[in-house]
Protein backbone atom coordinates (compact mmCIF):
# COMPACT_ATOMS: atom_id res chain seq x y z
CA UNK A 1 0.00 0.00 0.00
CA UNK A 2 1.40 3.36 -1.03
CA UNK A 3 1.71 5.65 2.02
CA UNK A 4 -0.38 8.81 2.15
CA UNK A 5 1.55 11.96 1.30
CA UNK A 6 1.45 14.54 4.09
CA UNK A 7 1.45 18.08 2.71
CA UNK A 8 4.34 19.88 4.40
CA UNK A 9 4.13 23.68 4.45
CA UNK A 10 7.34 25.51 5.28
CA UNK A 11 6.02 28.68 6.92
CA UNK A 12 8.33 31.53 5.96
CA UNK A 13 5.74 33.98 7.26
CA UNK A 14 7.45 37.32 7.79
CA UNK A 15 10.81 35.82 8.76
CA UNK A 16 12.25 37.54 5.67
CA UNK A 17 11.84 40.82 7.61
CA UNK A 18 10.51 42.63 4.55
CA UNK A 19 13.58 41.74 2.44
CA UNK A 20 12.60 40.26 -0.94
CA UNK A 21 16.04 38.78 -1.51
CA UNK A 22 15.82 36.98 1.82
CA UNK A 23 12.33 35.75 0.90
CA UNK A 24 13.76 34.26 -2.29
CA UNK A 25 16.54 32.57 -0.35
CA UNK A 26 13.88 31.10 1.92
CA UNK A 27 12.12 29.66 -1.14
CA UNK A 28 15.31 27.84 -2.09
CA UNK A 29 15.87 26.63 1.49
CA UNK A 30 12.32 25.25 1.72
CA UNK A 31 12.75 23.43 -1.58
CA UNK A 32 16.08 21.94 -0.52
CA UNK A 33 14.51 20.79 2.75
CA UNK A 34 11.89 18.82 0.82
CA UNK A 35 8.78 20.85 1.72
CA UNK A 36 5.79 20.80 -0.62
CA UNK A 37 4.97 24.49 -0.17
CA UNK A 38 6.64 27.61 1.11
CA UNK A 39 4.13 30.00 2.65
CA UNK A 40 4.32 33.73 3.27
CA UNK A 41 2.01 36.25 4.94
CA UNK A 42 0.40 39.00 2.88
CA UNK A 43 -0.98 42.12 4.53
CA UNK A 44 -1.39 45.85 4.43
CA UNK A 45 -0.56 46.47 8.10
CA UNK A 46 -2.79 49.54 8.39
CA UNK A 47 -5.80 47.44 7.32
CA UNK A 48 -5.05 44.72 9.85
CA UNK A 49 -3.81 46.45 13.00
CA UNK A 50 -5.16 49.53 14.73
CA UNK A 51 -2.85 52.16 16.18
CA UNK A 52 -3.83 51.08 19.68
CA UNK A 53 -3.34 47.31 19.24
CA UNK A 54 -0.74 46.04 21.73
CA UNK A 55 1.96 43.53 20.94
CA UNK A 56 1.57 39.97 22.16
CA UNK A 57 3.78 39.07 25.09
CA UNK A 58 5.98 36.85 22.93
CA UNK A 59 6.37 39.75 20.47
CA UNK A 60 7.50 42.01 23.31
CA UNK A 61 10.00 39.39 24.40
CA UNK A 62 11.43 38.98 20.90
CA UNK A 63 11.25 42.54 19.56
CA UNK A 64 10.95 44.78 22.62
CA UNK A 65 8.10 47.00 23.76
CA UNK A 66 9.27 50.38 22.46
CA UNK A 67 7.19 50.18 19.28
CA UNK A 68 3.55 49.28 18.67
CA UNK A 69 2.39 46.13 16.93
CA UNK A 70 1.56 48.23 13.87
CA UNK A 71 5.03 49.79 13.76
CA UNK A 72 6.60 46.37 14.07
CA UNK A 73 4.52 44.86 11.26
CA UNK A 74 5.20 47.76 8.89
CA UNK A 75 8.86 46.69 8.93
CA UNK A 76 8.12 43.03 8.27
CA UNK A 77 5.74 42.86 5.31
CA UNK A 78 6.57 42.88 1.63
CA UNK A 79 4.55 45.18 -0.65
CA UNK A 80 1.67 43.48 -2.48
CA UNK A 81 3.49 44.03 -5.78
CA UNK A 82 6.20 41.53 -4.76
CA UNK A 83 3.98 38.46 -4.51
CA UNK A 84 3.43 37.74 -8.19
CA UNK A 85 7.18 37.64 -8.74
CA UNK A 86 7.64 35.54 -5.63
CA UNK A 87 5.14 32.99 -6.91
CA UNK A 88 6.93 32.89 -10.26
CA UNK A 89 10.21 32.32 -8.47
CA UNK A 90 8.65 29.40 -6.57
CA UNK A 91 7.59 27.90 -9.90
CA UNK A 92 11.13 28.23 -11.22
CA UNK A 93 12.59 26.66 -8.09
CA UNK A 94 10.04 23.85 -8.13
CA UNK A 95 8.07 24.35 -4.93
CA UNK A 96 4.44 25.30 -4.35
CA UNK A 97 3.63 28.89 -3.39
CA UNK A 98 1.17 29.89 -0.69
CA UNK A 99 0.54 33.06 1.26
CA UNK A 100 -1.92 33.86 4.01
CA UNK A 101 -3.93 37.06 3.45
CA UNK A 102 -4.73 39.13 6.53
CA UNK A 103 -7.07 41.69 5.00
CA UNK A 104 -9.61 41.97 2.20
CA UNK A 105 -7.31 43.81 -0.20
CA UNK A 106 -4.67 41.12 0.24
CA UNK A 107 -7.30 38.48 -0.58
CA UNK A 108 -7.92 40.24 -3.91
CA UNK A 109 -4.18 40.42 -4.57
CA UNK A 110 -3.60 36.72 -3.91
CA UNK A 111 -6.72 35.67 -5.84
CA UNK A 112 -4.91 36.78 -9.00
CA UNK A 113 -2.12 34.28 -8.31
CA UNK A 114 -4.26 31.12 -8.51
CA UNK A 115 -2.88 29.40 -5.41
CA UNK A 116 -3.67 25.74 -4.77
CA UNK A 117 -5.04 26.57 -1.32
CA UNK A 118 -6.30 29.52 0.64
CA UNK A 119 -4.63 29.46 4.06
CA UNK A 120 -6.81 31.12 6.70
CA UNK A 121 -4.94 31.97 9.92
CA UNK A 122 -6.31 31.29 13.37
CA UNK A 123 -6.90 34.98 14.08
CA UNK A 124 -9.43 35.30 11.25
CA UNK A 125 -11.66 32.39 12.29
CA UNK A 126 -14.21 34.84 13.75
CA UNK A 127 -13.85 37.45 10.97
CA UNK A 128 -17.15 37.10 9.12
CA UNK A 129 -16.44 39.60 6.27
CA UNK A 130 -13.06 37.94 5.70
CA UNK A 131 -14.49 34.41 5.62
CA UNK A 132 -17.25 35.48 3.24
CA UNK A 133 -14.73 37.03 0.87
CA UNK A 134 -12.60 33.86 0.85
CA UNK A 135 -15.74 31.85 0.11
CA UNK A 136 -16.58 34.18 -2.80
CA UNK A 137 -13.19 33.48 -4.34
CA UNK A 138 -13.75 29.72 -4.17
CA UNK A 139 -11.15 26.98 -4.24
CA UNK A 140 -9.61 24.84 -1.52
CA UNK A 141 -9.13 26.10 2.03
CA UNK A 142 -6.77 25.21 4.86
CA UNK A 143 -8.16 26.69 8.07
CA UNK A 144 -6.07 27.03 11.24
CA UNK A 145 -8.07 26.78 14.45
CA UNK A 146 -5.87 28.19 17.21
CA UNK A 147 -7.57 30.07 20.08
CA UNK A 148 -10.96 28.55 19.20
CA UNK A 149 -13.45 26.05 20.55
CA UNK A 150 -15.17 23.52 18.32
CA UNK A 151 -18.37 25.56 17.97
CA UNK A 152 -16.37 28.52 16.59
CA UNK A 153 -14.68 26.24 14.07
CA UNK A 154 -18.09 24.87 13.08
CA UNK A 155 -19.37 28.43 12.62
CA UNK A 156 -16.43 29.36 10.38
CA UNK A 157 -16.86 26.20 8.31
CA UNK A 158 -20.57 26.98 7.95
CA UNK A 159 -19.76 30.47 6.60
CA UNK A 160 -17.40 28.99 4.01
CA UNK A 161 -19.95 26.33 3.13
CA UNK A 162 -22.76 28.86 2.78
CA UNK A 163 -20.49 30.82 0.46
CA UNK A 164 -20.01 27.84 -1.84
CA UNK A 165 -16.95 26.00 -0.52
CA UNK A 166 -17.90 22.43 0.32
CA UNK A 167 -16.51 20.62 3.36
CA UNK A 168 -14.72 18.30 0.95
CA UNK A 169 -12.56 21.31 0.03
CA UNK A 170 -11.74 22.34 3.61
CA UNK A 171 -8.82 21.04 5.69
CA UNK A 172 -8.82 21.94 9.38
CA UNK A 173 -5.51 22.46 11.20
CA UNK A 174 -5.31 22.06 14.94
CA UNK A 175 -3.08 24.77 16.39
CA UNK A 176 -2.09 26.33 19.70
CA UNK A 177 -1.38 30.02 19.18
CA UNK A 178 1.61 30.62 21.40
CA UNK A 179 5.22 31.06 20.32
CA UNK A 180 6.74 28.73 21.33
CA UNK A 181 3.96 26.42 22.48
CA UNK A 182 4.68 24.43 25.67
CA UNK A 183 4.37 20.70 25.02
CA UNK A 184 1.73 20.46 27.74
CA UNK A 185 -0.46 22.88 25.74
CA UNK A 186 -0.33 21.06 22.40
CA UNK A 187 -3.29 18.65 22.82
CA UNK A 188 -2.83 16.75 19.57
CA UNK A 189 -5.90 14.66 20.30
CA UNK A 190 -8.00 17.74 19.51
CA UNK A 191 -7.57 16.63 15.88
CA UNK A 192 -10.16 13.96 16.67
CA UNK A 193 -12.70 16.66 17.58
CA UNK A 194 -11.95 18.55 14.38
CA UNK A 195 -12.43 15.36 12.37
CA UNK A 196 -15.99 15.14 13.71
CA UNK A 197 -16.95 18.19 11.61
CA UNK A 198 -16.80 16.14 8.42
CA UNK A 199 -14.33 18.22 6.43
CA UNK A 200 -11.88 16.65 4.00
CA UNK A 201 -9.18 16.00 6.58
CA UNK A 202 -7.36 17.43 9.58
CA UNK A 203 -3.78 18.53 10.09
CA UNK A 204 -1.58 20.43 12.48
CA UNK A 205 0.08 23.83 12.52
CA UNK A 206 3.00 23.64 14.93
CA UNK A 207 4.56 26.30 17.14
CA UNK A 208 6.53 24.05 19.50
CA UNK A 209 10.30 23.97 19.55
CA UNK A 210 11.85 21.03 17.74
CA UNK A 211 10.26 18.50 15.41
CA UNK A 212 8.88 15.74 17.64
CA UNK A 213 5.32 17.10 17.87
CA UNK A 214 4.65 17.53 14.13
CA UNK A 215 6.08 14.06 13.51
CA UNK A 216 3.75 12.69 16.19
CA UNK A 217 0.84 14.54 14.57
CA UNK A 218 1.45 12.66 11.32
CA UNK A 219 1.41 9.38 13.24
CA UNK A 220 -1.99 10.42 14.62
CA UNK A 221 -3.37 11.13 11.15
CA UNK A 222 -2.46 14.72 10.23
CA UNK A 223 -2.70 15.21 6.47
CA UNK A 224 -1.03 18.64 6.54
CA UNK A 225 1.86 19.93 8.65
CA UNK A 226 2.73 23.62 8.84
CA UNK A 227 5.92 24.71 10.56
CA UNK A 228 7.71 28.06 10.82
CA UNK A 229 11.26 28.17 9.56
CA UNK A 230 13.99 30.78 9.28
CA UNK A 231 17.38 31.10 7.68
CA UNK A 232 18.86 31.92 11.09
CA UNK A 233 17.16 31.95 14.49
CA UNK A 234 19.40 34.81 15.63
CA UNK A 235 17.81 37.19 13.10
CA UNK A 236 15.55 39.94 14.49
CA UNK A 237 11.81 39.45 14.31
CA UNK A 238 8.92 38.11 16.38
CA UNK A 239 8.81 34.56 14.99
CA UNK A 240 12.49 33.74 14.45
CA UNK A 241 13.20 32.12 17.81
CA UNK A 242 10.27 29.69 17.52
CA UNK A 243 11.28 28.63 13.99
CA UNK A 244 13.35 25.80 12.56
CA UNK A 245 16.58 26.47 10.73
CA UNK A 246 16.92 24.86 7.26
CA UNK A 247 18.79 21.74 8.42
CA UNK A 248 16.13 21.16 11.09
CA UNK A 249 13.36 21.60 8.53
CA UNK A 250 15.08 18.96 6.37
CA UNK A 251 15.21 16.62 9.35
CA UNK A 252 11.51 17.16 10.08
CA UNK A 253 10.57 16.41 6.47
CA UNK A 254 12.69 13.24 6.49
CA UNK A 255 11.16 12.05 9.78
CA UNK A 256 7.63 12.68 8.50
CA UNK A 257 8.30 10.75 5.30
CA UNK A 258 9.64 7.85 7.37
CA UNK A 259 6.51 7.86 9.55
CA UNK A 260 4.33 7.92 6.43
CA UNK A 261 6.10 4.84 5.11
CA UNK A 262 5.78 3.12 8.48
CA UNK A 263 2.03 3.73 8.94
CA UNK A 264 0.94 1.15 6.37
CA UNK A 265 -2.63 -0.17 6.38
CA UNK A 266 -5.14 -1.27 9.04
CA UNK A 267 -4.65 -4.93 7.99
CA UNK A 268 -2.41 -7.30 9.96
CA UNK A 269 -0.42 -9.16 7.33
CA UNK A 270 2.88 -11.00 6.95
CA UNK A 271 5.10 -8.54 5.11
CA UNK A 272 7.28 -9.87 2.34
CA UNK A 273 10.43 -8.65 4.09
CA UNK A 274 9.69 -10.84 7.11
CA UNK A 275 8.41 -13.93 5.31
CA UNK A 276 11.89 -15.55 4.99
CA UNK A 277 12.29 -15.28 8.77
CA UNK A 278 9.28 -17.44 9.57
CA UNK A 279 11.33 -20.61 9.22
CA UNK A 280 14.22 -19.09 11.18
CA UNK A 281 12.29 -17.63 14.12
CA UNK A 282 9.35 -19.99 14.56
CA UNK A 283 9.57 -23.51 15.95
CA UNK A 284 8.47 -27.01 15.01
CA UNK A 285 7.82 -30.25 16.85
CA UNK A 286 11.09 -32.23 17.02
CA UNK A 287 12.35 -35.39 18.67
CA UNK A 288 13.58 -34.78 22.20
CA UNK A 289 15.65 -37.99 22.00
CA UNK A 290 15.96 -41.03 19.75
CA UNK A 291 12.49 -42.37 18.96
CA UNK A 292 11.76 -45.81 17.52
CA UNK A 293 9.10 -46.43 14.87
CA UNK A 294 5.74 -47.13 16.51
CA UNK A 295 6.69 -45.49 19.83
CA UNK A 296 3.90 -43.27 21.14
CA UNK A 297 4.76 -39.58 20.90
CA UNK A 298 4.49 -37.81 24.27
CA UNK A 299 5.97 -34.86 26.15
CA UNK A 300 8.73 -37.28 27.23
CA UNK A 301 10.08 -37.87 23.73
CA UNK A 302 9.14 -34.79 21.69
CA UNK A 303 9.71 -31.05 22.23
CA UNK A 304 9.58 -27.70 20.38
CA UNK A 305 12.65 -26.16 18.73
CA UNK A 306 13.68 -24.11 15.73
CA UNK A 307 13.48 -24.16 12.69
CA UNK A 308 9.85 -23.53 11.85
CA UNK A 309 9.78 -25.67 8.69
CA UNK A 310 8.11 -28.68 10.29
CA UNK A 311 4.87 -29.36 12.14
CA UNK A 312 3.61 -26.27 13.99
CA UNK A 313 3.58 -26.53 17.80
CA UNK A 314 -0.04 -25.37 17.56
CA UNK A 315 -0.75 -28.99 16.45
CA UNK A 316 0.86 -30.41 19.61
CA UNK A 317 -2.37 -31.99 20.83
CA UNK A 318 -2.89 -33.69 17.47
CA UNK A 319 0.63 -35.16 17.47
CA UNK A 320 0.85 -36.43 21.05
CA UNK A 321 -0.64 -39.84 21.54
CA UNK A 322 0.09 -40.98 17.97
CA UNK A 323 2.71 -43.63 17.04
CA UNK A 324 5.98 -42.53 15.45
CA UNK A 325 5.79 -43.09 11.70
CA UNK A 326 9.47 -44.10 11.59
CA UNK A 327 12.68 -43.86 13.59
CA UNK A 328 13.69 -40.30 14.58
CA UNK A 329 17.06 -39.04 15.79
CA UNK A 330 17.25 -36.40 18.53
CA UNK A 331 16.37 -32.90 17.18
CA UNK A 332 14.97 -34.35 13.98
CA UNK A 333 11.73 -32.76 12.75
CA UNK A 334 8.77 -34.98 13.47
CA UNK A 335 6.69 -35.97 10.44
CA UNK A 336 3.37 -37.78 10.51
Amino acid sequence: MKPAHTIIIAEAGVNHNGDLDMARRMVVAAKEAGADYVKFQTAIPELVISTVAPKAEYQKETTGSDESQLEMCRKLHLPLSDYAGLKQYCREVGIGFMSTPFDLVSIDCLAELDMDYWKIPSGEITNLPYLRKIAQKGGQVILSTGMSVLSEVEDAVAVLEDGGISRDNIILLHCTTQYPTPYSSVNLRAMEALASLGCRSVGYSDHTQGISVPVAAVALGASVIEKHFTLDRSLPGPDQKASLEPHELRLMVDEIRQVEAALGSPEKLVDEVERPNIEVARKSIVALRTIKKGEILTAENITVKRPGSGISPMLWDSVTGTPASRDFAADELITL
